[in-house]
């Protein structure tokens, strides 16, 4: 039976999470847990050519790795990882056993051939070389052969297995690894990196270490399974099952404590681990940036962000480009029809009145009374965005967001209630007012689909001059952000830079308008936005 290998790359896939700045605390504490835990490896960071003093996991050579090396290393040895593209291997000094042991060389399929002399230089300098190549299941198999051979004539340390996209299933993996096993030098260890989109990383592992019965191999976990979007196969589960099962002699308990000292609480501020997008990334092969950048698109349902991963091609969904999924976002959301009549309809119920729009901020409850004095004494038309306020008058409902028109047209006070639609919600059985969603939208910002900014577009058309805005709180990371529960956002927003976004976008609508009066009457982080007349009245003191 081959040798069994642990390596916690805890420091360096975690470190994405927190921008790569752990406390000298916690590196030492994680170091020396892991250390004390038995493992065989311990991953400290990234070399890198362009570093910052306030990144604690980046290294441009062993020097500055130094100080994080424990004095009693006991039978571990410690690695970085090498992202071919960002570093250069003339940075990297002669190893003298006093830093890190093993460089990971990480790099995309076309490059695999010019990574090579990168890989033959760290060996010259002494270092044990372990070969990371993104995206296996990305390789025909005819290429993932002709990569074997070249590594086996460099003859690294361990040529690694990566599931880089979350994507594989046992089939995959027992593929993946007789093809290696069977064309690699035997003296070569076989690694294994996954991710857990689709729940099976630990299953995987399992698998792994079962397949290896006359190989030596190395397989990767991090503490609590921490790492960028699903995170990766849980350290803790593997040494149990490695313990319980293959004859394993870790320290269970010392990892269970740089859990309870360090791990819990840095679980408080960051967040990893399975959920519905980084599923449909590993579905697809997908990079987990074009998840994430559709994920700022409000309207977008799931299935409709599966609908657009499906619409990249095998090469797009495993890079990311902003705008293509732009097009593809606005293509999908194009429905345009000739929303002439209703214009003009509408243009015609809204003249000469005040417009009151409620959008669902929390302050919506907070001030409901100042709501309610404003609606007994200036008799606005009252549209309510994206919810069904509590309130004694909503003559509208504008909806622009398909996920929240879903949720809210099972409420009991749905049908009694007049609508406004985009053509991207449009439903046959309440059409009072349909609005093309492409006239409304303005290309070139990230939300560009926000419901309030486009409402505001089409009241500017229809010739409004008066309008009130409640409930347009803007985001507080810290605090209930929504009048109702249910809608408080799903986990995957940047509040501050949504903040930011819609400041701007506010801005850029206040500076053309025709409006001759927007005001707010419940406080807002965007009351005193140039254009926005100032309440000077007591409405929500």
């Amino acid at each position: 039976m081959g040798r069994i290998a642990i390596l916690d790359c805890t420091l360096r896939d975690g470190g994405y999470l927190v921008n790569k700045q752990f406390s000298d605390n916690f590196m030492y504490g994680i170091i020396n847990g892991l250390t004390d835990a038995g493992l065989e490896f311990v991953e400290i960071g990234f070399l890198q050519d362009d570093i910052s003093k306030e990144e604690s996991t980046v290294f441009q050579n062993s020097e500055m790795a130094r100080r994080w090396i424990p004095q009693k290393r006991k039978n571990t040895l410690y690695t970085v990882l090498a992202d071919y593209s960002r570093y250069s291997v003339s940075n990297l000094d002669i190893y003298d056993g006093k830093s890190f042991d093993a460089v990971r060389a990480c790099f995309f399929k076309h490059e695999r051939k010019d990574v090579l002399d990168f890989s033959r230089v760290v060996i010259e300098k002494g270092y044990k070389l372990f070969i990371q190549p993104v995206d296996i299941l990305g390789y025909q198999h005819i290429e993932l052969l002709d990569l074997i051979n070249d590594i086996n004539q460099i003859e690294p340390e361990c040529f690694s297995i990566v599931d880089t996209f979350g994507s594989m299933y046992l089939d995959d993996l027992r593929t993946a690894f007789n093809i290696i096993h069977h064309n690699l030098n035997p003296e070569i260890k076989i690694g294994f990196h996954s991710h857990n989109n689709l729940q099976m990383s630990s299953a995987l592992s399992q698998e792994f270490l079962t397949l290896s019965q006359k190989r030596d191999v190395v397989v990767d976990a991090t503490c609590l399974g921490m790492g960028r979007g699903a995170g990766n196969t849980p350290t803790e589960l593997i040494v149990q099952y490695v313990n319980a099962k293959m004859g394993g002699a870790y320290n269970l308990d010392a990892i269970l404590d740089v859990i309870d000292s360090y791990m819990m609480s840095i679980k408080m501020r960051c967040s990893w681990g399975y959920d519905i997008p980084m599923f449909l990334s590993g579905c697809y092969s997908s990079h987990v940036n074009n998840v994430s950048y559709l994920l700022q698109k409000p309207s977008l349902r799931f299935a409709d962000l599966r609908f657009i991963l499906n619409e990249l091609n095998a090469q797009e969904r495993r890079r990311y480009d902003f705008g293509r999924l732009e097009e593809l976002y606005l293509e999908y959301m194009r429905s345009d029809i000739d929303d002439t009549n209703n214009i003009e309809r509408f243009k015609a119920i809204v003249q000469g009145k005040t417009v009151l729009v409620v959008t669902p901020g929390k302050s919506v409850v907070d001030k409901k009374e100042a709501i309610e004095a404003f609606i007994e004494r200036e008799c606005p038309l009252v549209i309510a965005v994206n919810f069904i306020p509590t309130l004694s008058k909503t003559d509208y409902l504008y909806f622009n967001n398909l996920h929240r028109y879903d949720y809210w047209k099972r409420d009991r006070n749905f049908n009694a209630i007049g609508k406004i639609l985009t053509s991207n919600v449009m439903d046959s059985d309440s059409t009072d007012f349909v609005i093309s969603f492409h006239r409304l939208v303005k290309t070139g910002w990230n939300n560009l689909d926000n419901s309030i900014i486009m409402l505001l577009r089409l009241l500017n058309m229809v010739d409004v001059e008066r309008v009130a805005l409640a409930g347009f709180d803007g985001f507080n990371p810290s605090t209930r952000n929504y009048a109702v529960t249910e809608m408080e956002n799903n986990g995957y927003q940047d509040y501050a830079h949504t903040n930011i976004e819609i400041e701007r976008l506010f801005t850029d609508f206040l500076k053309t308008t025709k409006i001759n009066d927007v005001f707010f009457i419940t406080p807002s982080r965007f009351e005193y936005v140039e254009g926005v007349r100032h309440n000077d009245d007591d409405s929500y003191s």
